[in-house]
């Protein structure tokens, strides 16, 4: 078989060395569609191959279909990990770039040309640089105005750039990539668009908003100095906004003595040395950051909060300066600041793209939304923590509803006042409440006799799934149009088959497709995790969290392993309890644990139905004698 392809990638590579144009673009097709295979790959790699595409390339004299066959056969022999990214010539970065920078330049083209960037930034420190240098705001800006699949390469491209960015560029970038109005072509042309959102777009976007926000972690792991004048001087502002007006007096020891005073109505805890209440991280230097944003752009608003509690003496009031900073931490941990993005996840807000300082007015929002609640619960300084706790659900509840703009936030929220919550707590508690048992130890007897009923029925659901077989991901595949392969157990449980697929299937499988095979009786063991093989080697994707969780492994004899990454946690779990059944073992799955008390409660609530003031017959009712004829039936002839 290597012989075979050996022979194939030395006649491709010749028929594209020939002088004719048709025999080139033949040999072009045929090469982007065996690209894909490892051998072949191998074969052509280790003829020079990707060093004849990249002169291709680099020669600037290929256009139109020949050239989107070269990058597409170029990038699929780079996704095998074979050769390193670092020895790309500026050349090549160079002419990739031109084509994402030129204003008009062929769908298919940009396509190619945008994930062989993102695959350069992805896999290799120095291209990073280089890629960077190449890549303007205006050229990012102009593939975001195009179709969808274009948008999504480009915004995973900006991701990219993101994520390898070092820490001291990541804010220039930000700033530099605002001031090109990016933020405002993504939601116009991208969220706001005439087409609706797919799976892919959706990631990116959640993506970009988590790397946005990440920017914020510097200032939120930043302790204030309290010796720090500078830093003083914004508590200074703080106070002389909210008390002294546009012009402070001229700054007596009198006056000056009195700022504790002023700093206690703040609401600061510390009220000699405010400066140490900013000493904790999280929220560190964030907090002020928020506080003077407020006292800054929404002057009115912050003088009304601090002045109507400042005036109350009937222990009512809200504490300004410790609510901020306690609202402050709570965001972060709400919006997961500092943490990288997830595989697979989607959760992006609409509406933090809809502003150039959206984390600070999603602040101000809440920050009114607090004191409201405050005073709807008549807090008092003891009441301090449930105030968050019902602060936290509101707004949470409301970041579920997708808000697609802060104004909408502010009118979620205002739907979410506390009797609402009270109300929507009360109806849950109720739900889950609505039925229970007369006493503890009937309800643990009986569990026990139906459970291992339940397990036997949990099993061969999983046992029915495996026949049906699952899709998995190719490993180490980095573009967005993926590989695939296929496994599923035989219908007498004895042989797991499998095979590669060129593309994601829409139902079963046949066995006749699925080339290789494992009996189960050679299966020693199934491993999870870090145990697995494929996951022990040190490669950023293998590194993700998410992968990890996903990832197990089928060892066999003779010292073989089936390595699998499972599509979502679903599938992970039918696939490890499935495997486990097989081999005899318990089902420990989050799934089986969750299935298993569903199943189980159904189960109970229907044997323990209300049955009072119905009789119940000792005996079955007797059996009705038969028709005298059968003419009523259906003559299905």
């Amino acid at each position: 078989m290597r012989r075979l392809d050996a022979r194939a990638a030395r006649q491709l590579l010749e028929r594209i060395q020939s002088h004719g144009i048709d025999a080139r673009l033949e040999a072009l097709k045929e090469l982007a569609k065996l690209s894909a295979d490892p051998t072949f790959a191998t074969e052509f790699i280790n003829m020079e191959g990707i060093g004849t595409l990249a002169r291709l390339v680099e020669s600037g004299t290929h256009f139109g279909e020949m050239l989107a066959f070269t990058l597409t056969a170029f990038l699929e022999l780079m996704d095998h990990g074979i050769v390193s990214w670092d020895l790309i010539s500026l050349s090549f970065i160079k002419q990739i770039a031109g084509y994402v920078n030129q204003p008009m330049v062929d769908v298919s083209i940009l396509q190619r040309s945008l994930a062989i960037l993102e695959s350069m930034v992805l896999n290799s420190h120095s291209l990073y640089h280089r890629v960077a240098q190449e890549i303007t705001g205006d050229s990012s800006s102009g593939t975001c105005k195009s179709n969808q699949e274009i948008q999504t390469y480009a915004i995973a491209l900006i991701n990219a750039l993101f994520l390898k960015a070092p820490e001291d560029r990541r804010q220039e970038m930000a700033s530099t990539l605002a001031q090109k109005h990016l933020r405002s072509i993504i939601l116009n042309h991208v969220i706001r668009g005439n087409r609706p959102i797919k799976a892919e777009m959706a990631h990116q976007l959640y993506v970009l908003q988590v790397l946005t926000f990440n920017l914020l972690e510097e200032r939120m792991m930043t302790k204030m100095d309290p010796n720090d004048q500078a830093q003083r001087d914004i508590i200074f502002e703080l106070r002389r906004i909210a008390f002294d007006g546009e012009n402070d007096p001229t700054g007596t020891e009198k006056r000056k003595a009195m700022y504790t005073k002023d700093y206690k109505m703040l609401g600061f805890t510390n009220h000699v040395n405010p400066a140490m209440d900013f000493t904790q991280t999280p929220p560190g230097m964030l907090a002020l950051d928020n506080m003077l944003y407020l006292a800054k752009v929404h002057q009115d608003t912050y003088i009304r909060i601090v002045l109507e509690n400042s005036s109350r003496e009937d222990k009512h009031e809200c504490p300004f300066g410790r609510c901020a900073i306690e609202l402050t931490r709570m965001l972060c941990e709400i919006l997961q600041v500092g943490e990288l993005p997830n595989e697979g996840c989607n959760d992006y807000h609409p509406m933090f793209f809809t502003h150039d300082r959206a984390w600070e007015e999603f602040f101000c929002v809440c920050i009114q939304l607090l004191n409201k609640t405050w005073k709807e619960m008549r807090a008092t300084a003891e009441d301090f923590n449930k105030v968050m706790q019902v602060v936290r659900e509101q707004i949470t509840r409301a970041l579920a509803m997708k808000p697609s703009s802060l104004d909408q936030l502010k009118n979620k929220l205002r739907g979410l006042n506390y009797s609402e919550i009270l109300r929507l707590r009360q109806s849950e508690r109720m739900s889950q409440d609505d039925f229970q048992l007369s006493t503890y130890h009937v309800r643990l007897e009986l569990r026990e006799r139906i459970q291992p009923e339940i397990l036997e029925l949990i099993k061969q659901q999983r046992l029915n799934r495996l026949c049906e077989g699952s899709c998995f991901r190719k490993l180490g595949n980095r573009r967005r149009q993926e590989k695939f392969w296929f496994c599923r157990l035989s219908l007498n449980h004895k042989v797991l088959h499998y095979g590669d697929l060129d593309e994601s299937p829409q139902g079963e499988v046949p066995f006749e497709l699925l080339s290789d095979k494992i009996p189960v009786s050679d299966i020693k063991s199934v491993v999870t995790g870090k145990d697995c093989p494929h996951m022990k080697e040190k490669s950023a994707l293998k590194q993700n969290k998410e992968v990890l969780e996903l990832a197990f492994s089928v060892l066999y004899d003779p010292d073989e392993t089936l390595n699998f990454v499972a599509p979502n946690k679903y599938e992970y779990c039918i696939w490890t309890d499935g495997l486990c059944a097989l081999l005899g073992r318990e089902m420990g799955s989050d799934l089986t644990r969750s299935d298993l008390d569903t199943l189980i409660s159904m189960e109970m609530k229907l044997r323990l139905l209300d049955l009072e003031n119905i009789t119940i017959p000792e005996a079955p009712p007797p059996v009705p004698k038969e028709p005298s004829s059968y003419n009523f039936t259906y003559n299905y002839s």
